[in-house]
């Protein structure tokens, strides 16, 4: 199951919402390509690399410079941030 912490849909909304602005269809695409790749957490929960420094795992979406920010909590896989690879990180 996932879970989407309140600030990882926060990112969500604002990512979409400044596509949106430039792009609608380009907005419409990254969202599915984000959604799209989390649910693949389901099946490969460990399929995001691991850094000493941050909490979690890191999910690398290359197709629209993204990286997940996730946590596996038992059968449980939150989100915790939803972030564009030129932003600051970790958060």
């Amino acid at each position: 199951m996932i879970f989407w912490e309140e600030e990882s849909l926060n990112d969500r909304e604002e990512i979409f919402e400044f596509l949106y602005a430039f792009n609608p269809d380009a907005a419409e695409k990254t969202d599915k390509i984000i959604e799209a790749k989390i649910e693949n957490l389901i099946d490969q929960p460990l399929m995001g690399v691991q850094r000493d420094a941050i909490r979690g795992r890191l999910l690398i979406i290359p197709e629209v410079s993204m990286i997940v920010s996730y946590f596996v909590d038992g059968s449980m896989i939150r989100i915790l941030r939803v972030l564009h690879q030129k932003q600051k990180f970790p958060y």
